[in-house]
């Protein structure tokens, strides 16, 4: 399957103003690109790439003063199958973890595993360990929260998701890493692609949030917004929470002024703009 992505965003800032942006495929995906991912600004500013501490392909540049429209577009050759679901894996004891995972056990700017400890000791503490424990925290916060677009708030965290009952993506993974950290199960951010492949049509699309959890010695995803197996996830980045992996982060005002992402399968009707 080949999946064509990207988008087309136009901020507004009233000065020039220093920007990182996440927003390309992540580089471990790099195999399977088919068409390389262009970048376009109009007007065209100078940028480059690096890598941050987590790994993830970053872009700076400064934008100028009034309006910068930024355009993405790539192929990705894709597997079609759903995302695996293993239901023999088993959580790693703590002392056996790699030095790597264990940030990922810690709080972070929006999972409060302090305030949320308890809690989840006294929901998922006496569900079996490992694959299952982890579907079980899943399944409670999909049900737990109410999705709604008006519901999304920058400042609201795992806590506050769980007090509220609303929000959206970036909310339910939030209190699910929450939790699952709060069970001594490495748990870490993930936004990315993910389009309507085999699943009624959302309109608008939007770039979507799951996590990955740490299990039988390797990551794995769960997705506790849509609570189900998908096809063509496309990881952009990844961190503790939202805080580290911002789509767009602005050292200085600006204003969103449009915003379309894509993600679909290449033989579909090609709904995706030109720069």
């Amino acid at each position: 399957m080949l999946i064509r992505y990207g988008y087309d965003i136009t901020v507004t800032c009233p000065a020039p103003t220093p920007m990182v942006s996440l927003l390309s495929a992540h580089g471990e995906r790099g195999q399977d690109i088919r068409q390389a991912e262009q970048w376009v600004a109009t007007p065209p500013v100078p940028s480059r790439t690096y890598l941050d501490l987590y790994g993830n392909l970053c872009r700076r540049f400064v934008a100028p003063a009034g309006d910068l429209s930024l355009w993405g577009d790539g192929t990705i050759e894709d597997s079609g199958a759903l995302d695996p679901v293993l239901l023999g894996a088993a959580e790693v004891p703590v002392a056996a973890l790699p030095d790597d995972c264990l940030i990922y056990l810690l709080g972070s700017r929006y999972c409060e595993t302090d305030r949320l400890s308890q809690i989840a000791w006294d929901l998922f503490g006496n569900v079996e360990p490992g694959w299952t424990r982890v579907q079980t925290i899943c399944d409670f916060v999909h049900n737990h929260i109410r999705f709604g677009y008006l519901d999304a708030r920058a400042t609201r965290t795992a806590a506050e998701a769980y007090e509220e009952r609303i929000g959206v993506c970036r909310d339910y993974a939030h209190l699910a890493v929450a939790f699952c950290r709060c069970m001594n199960i490495p748990a870490r951010y993930v936004n990315g692609y993910l389009g309507d492949i085999g699943v009624p049509i959302v309109d608008p699309m939007d770039f979507s949030a799951w996590i990955e959890v740490y299990l039988d010695g390797g990551w794995m995803t769960f997705d506790p917004r849509n609570n189900k197996p998908r096809i063509g996830r496309i990881v952009v980045a990844r961190g503790r929470d939202a805080a580290d992996v911002p789509l767009i982060n602005s050292f200085g005002p600006h204003v969103l002024k449009s915003f379309r992402v894509w993600a679909y399968d290449i033989t579909q009707i090609d709904p995706a703009p030109s720069p």
